[in-house]
């Protein structure tokens, strides 16, 4: 453990300052500043005996949370590391985009600030990068088993890096033009540099995973000639069907899904060159949804030189302090204040919107209505309609399932309830060499356990192909627990 008085001695938590509002909005770069090694040194050390370490539970992961804490509170930074790769593949990615549901089961949470877990998580990994810890890990030996992996975000990554250092031969395959799926073009830079993607993607490249780029499956490759190929596959391409909003005006033009915005500006600022780029720059933009891609569209339209920013949601502002309905170790929902909140925006609750009102073809506003409870049902309140200009209307209502239908025309694949890919307690979907993880499986959900989903279908496919396996296996596609 960490100190064993250091909850009693360091009372106040202390995370990483964000930079100036006037600075970071003139550029991509992250909003954080560089993490002070003594400060999070002290972080750690308020991490307690416990007895029971609820952080485990509140990690679908599962984090050796505490060993690393105590590590980092040593200044042991190399044995830090190794406890954290572990459990977690990339940490780098899950310390900056994770909503921490272990901070919110901490035990010290009960009566303090809970320990900055995520912050403490972070600082690892980035100085396990700067100090070259990071090595790659091939297999001892080749089983002879192929696999390819259909997707490259968090999931099918993590399932990847797992299987190869198995020793199987694993493919992963990418319909766009660099790997990272939404890690890349989903995830604006001021929330992650894609230099964190890069990185971990050159020592997986030498452990001997293989990536293909440019290959849409089920157009360039069909889903039984894929299935000819490899012994197994995962499909692991997520959630990205948009939930769309069907009402008068929809079809105007300026009424766009927030991922095509975020897309298109994710590859600009990479350095592509995007014809007929949706841009923000001297508009009035509304934003329809509070969740975290509402906050990325704003943060972009922010940087992109939106006149003014609106964010509209549907239900009531959420409590500031955990409720009663969600004790402690729940994972509750409260208000945030996200980074791009502090910088621009107005943010409105209980707003439903009734109608795209607009002028020779282009969207000039919407009107909004107050939301009232009938029948326990949201519903517009008659006579509270009133008009927000709008240039720009950007839908980021969340997603409603697998996108295209290619993998249940040509391989009949099943879809659950949900519009998601179905799977058994092995994570195989109907057909035995088909397995599924993260979004794809579960619908959207957290980075956490994208990455959980991916190591446990890792450890199904080897057992699957060996009769046996050693990988760790996190989660059960049946558990929800923490899920959004």
């Amino acid at each position: 453990m960490a100190d064993p008085r250091g909850f009693l001695k360091n009372t106040e938590r202390e995370t990483a300052k964000r930079r100036p509002v006037a600075v970071r909005i003139m550029d991509w770069k992250e909003v954080y500043e560089k993490r002070d090694r003594a400060v999070v040194q002290q972080q750690a050390s308020r991490c307690m005996d416990c007895g029971v370490p609820f952080c485990h539970q509140g990690c679908p992961l599962g984090n050796l949370i505490p060993e690393w804490n105590d590590l980092t509170w040593r200044n042991d930074g190399k044995s830090a590391i190794d406890r954290l790769h572990a459990t977690n593949n990339f940490p780098e990615f899950t310390g900056r985009l994770c909503p921490a549901p272990c901070e919110s089961a901490c035990v010290l949470g009960i009566n303090q600030p809970a320990v900055t877990i995520k912050e403490i998580e972070v600082s690892i990994i980035d100085q396990a990068f700067e100090n070259d810890w990071v090595t790659p890990h091939p297999p001892e030996r080749l089983t002879g088993k192929t696999v390819a992996v259909v997707g490259s975000g968090p999931a099918g990554l993590a399932a990847a890096q797992q299987l190869t250092r198995a020793g199987h031969t694993v493919a992963v395959y990418e319909r766009d033009d660099k790997i990272g799926g939404l890690l890349r073009y989903g995830i604006p830079d001021f929330k992650m540099e894609k230099q964190h993607i890069d990185l971990r993607l050159k020592q997986m490249e030498a452990e001997g995973t293989r990536f293909r780029t440019g290959v849409n499956i089920g157009v360039d490759i069909t889903w039984e000639d894929l299935r000819a190929r490899y012994d197994a596959v995962l499909i692991a391409s997520g959630a990205t069907k948009p939930r769309d909003l069907n009402i008068p005006g929809r079809e105007l033009s300026g009424v766009h899904f927030a991922m095509d915005y975020l897309v298109q500006a994710n590859r600009v600022v990479d350095g592509e060159t995007v014809e007929n780029q949706i841009v923000a720059d001297g508009l009035n933009v509304v934003i329809l949804g509070g969740g975290d891609t509402g906050a990325d569209c704003l943060g972009t339209a922010t940087r992109q030189g939106a006149i003014s920013v609106t964010t509209l949601a549907i239900g009531n502002q959420p409590p500031t302090e955990r409720p009663a309905s969600q004790p402690w170790p729940m994972f509750p929902t409260i208000f945030e204040v996200a980074s791009a909140h502090e910088e621009f925006g107005e943010r409105n609750y209980l707003a439903s919107t009734v109608e795209f009102v607009g002028e020779n073809g282009k969207v000039t506003g919407i009107k909004v209505a107050e939301t009232e409870f009938v029948d326990g049902k949201r519903l517009p309140k008659p006579g509270t309609e009133n008009i927000i200009p709008a240039d720009l209307v950007l839908l980021a209502l969340g997603f409603t399932g697998v996108e295209g239908d290619s993998a249940t025309q040509q391989s009949a694949i099943e879809l659950d309830s949900r519009g998601n890919i179905a799977r058994n307690g092995k994570w195989a979907t109907n057909l035995p060499d088909v397995f599924v993880a993260g979004d794809a499986g579960r619908g959207q959900s957290l980075i956490v356990w994208a990455i959980a989903e991916g190591r446990a279908a890792a450890a199904a496919i080897d057992e699957y192909l060996e009769g046996k396996t050693v990988l760790p296996s996190p989660v059960k596609p049946t558990d929800r627990s923490i899920s959004i």
